[in-house]
């Protein structure tokens, strides 16, 4: 029937989404208005990931059920349903969710629980068979259009996107109204900036935008010398120029290293948008003595000592 019919694909589904920290309440961060973009921000970034287009997958209306956050999902095309599907089986767009509600709400863990239901369907049941859960999701027509608040929302998002690369603060008075910071992490296949490579170590590199596993690892690995290297990146980057890199030394004491430098490159990232580049950072590094971690974020090297 899907396949025979002259109208376009379309469907619905949704998504259940809960914290398994005792702590986190995703329904009260989505009612916040200043950690509202956040959230929505995160879920939008994720279902890109999913389906491997910003515009695979449309979200109607986040409804706010504690402790569920539930999100209703509209599908245009089989193919970009079916990307989601496999994304939501093999574990992947949870792990990029809990990842991008990390970095986008500043924090160390976010870990999550998800159900997928279409109408009375319970798809998490019927996962292996990929055909079902089409049938499933193509027999559920959405019943409205994006909320009012969706398209706010969504607005928000593209001016930041627009303009994050020639004028980050000109894109936050954009979405003033909404209190939304700007993106941490720039959409995949985003342009580059004009440095396409880079040489390191006598060997060239693509010049891509530092990624959320970067993010981690260099926190991970860099311990005491994370000030050495926000110092570096501070000449060319205003967000980290004194006394920013003390405070945050200060501010983060009780976390840990760990936190410290998380918190320092989340600036960086935050600033710089997508001129936050792993050259510059392998660059800093470099200055530093920091061949080896340098050598992990590059992926010539598996172990993960960093001297």
């Amino acid at each position: 029937k899907m396949a025979g019919s002259s109208a376009p694909w379309i469907g619905s589904a949704y998504l259940f989404l809960q914290s398994t920290c005792k702590t986190i309440a995703l329904p009260s961060l989505y009612e916040s208005s200043q950690k509202k973009p956040c959230v929505f921000k995160a879920l939008k970034l994720a279902l890109a990931d999913s389906t491997g287009s910003v515009n695979g997958v449309d979200m109607l209306k986040v409804h706010c059920s504690p402790p569920h956050l539930i999100v209703q999902l509209k599908f245009c095309k089989q193919e970009n349903c079916r990307s989601f599907l496999r994304s939501y089986r093999e574990g992947a767009l949870q792990k990029s969710l809990q990842s991008h509600l990390q970095l986008s709400l500043a924090t160390t863990m976010m870990p999550l629980e998800m159900e997928l239901k279409a109408g009375s369907e319970h798809l998490d049941k019927m996962l292996k068979d990929e055909d079902h859960c089409l049938e499933c999701i193509y027999r559920e027509k959405p019943d409205r259009l994006p909320d009012e608040e969706i398209m706010e929302l969504e607005e928000c998002l593209k001016s930041l996107m627009l303009h994050q690369s020639t004028n980050n603060n000109m894109a936050v008075k954009d979405c003033s109204s909404l209190k939304s910071p700007s993106l941490p992490y720039p959409p995949q296949g985003s342009s580059l900036s004009p440095q396409v490579t880079f040489i390191f170590q006598g060997q060239q590199f693509d010049n891509r935008t530092i990624t959320p596993d970067d993010h981690q690892k260099f926190a991970k690995l860099v311990s005491k010398k994370w000030k050495q290297v926000g110092r570096s990146l501070q000449k060319s980057c205003r967000a980290l120029r004194d006394p920013i890199i003390d405070n945050l030394a200060l501010e983060y004491d009780r976390e840990g290293l760990y936190e410290q430098a998380y918190q320092m490159l989340l600036r960086f990232i935050q600033s710089e948008g997508k001129k936050a580049t792993i050259a510059r950072l392998i660059a800093a590094l470099e200055e530093n003595g920091l061949i080896s971690l340098a050598e992990e974020l590059l992926g010539l090297h598996s172990n993960e000592y960093c001297s």
